[in-house]
């Protein structure tokens, strides 16, 4: 089992948990008609967010992956991306979790982005006007109820 994470166009994304999570299982059937595995089927904001997360968790397979000699292919970081139209998947290795949220969730908001946590607490986050993420299905708790 592989620690799971998904970034997607919000333009396309339905922006209702029930909607987007209907959504989420039509874009992870994996029925369009092209490879997983290249970043030029997907839109240029999610192709710059998959550039950018490379460099510290590099592809295994596809047109940047390493070379099966290279060392980095036993690297921890080595990531099994699936490459969508609307939707990036990112699959981790468990020991890799901690370091892979923050980048991930950073590079996100940098190229305004969506970001689903599946393998954690199901967050489902679309950038707001200044560019911050905010989730549409997990409410704060008001200030009072922190300590109850």
């Amino acid at each position: 089992m592989s620690y799971d994470l998904m970034v997607f166009n919000p333009k396309t994304a339905p922006r209702t948990a029930s909607d987007f999570m209907q959504w989420y299982k039509q874009q992870t059937a994996w029925e369009e008609d092209h490879s997983y595995t290249d970043p030029k089927v997907t839109s240029e904001a999610l192709n710059g967010w998959f550039l950018d997360m490379i460099t510290d968790f590099p592809a295994l397979n596809g047109p940047y992956a390493p070379a099966d000699d290279d060392d980095k292919m036993d690297n921890d970081e080595i990531t099994d991306y699936s490459i969508g139209k609307e939707i990036i998947y990112a699959g981790f290795r468990w020991s890799v979790a901690e370091k892979a949220y923050p980048k991930m969730l950073t590079l996100a908001e940098k190229h305004k982005v969506g970001f689903y946590d599946p393998s954690g607490d199901g967050s489902i986050l679309f950038p707001n006007n200044h560019g911050r993420l905010e989730a549409i299905n997990i409410k704060s708790k008001p200030w009072w109820k922190f300590w109850s």
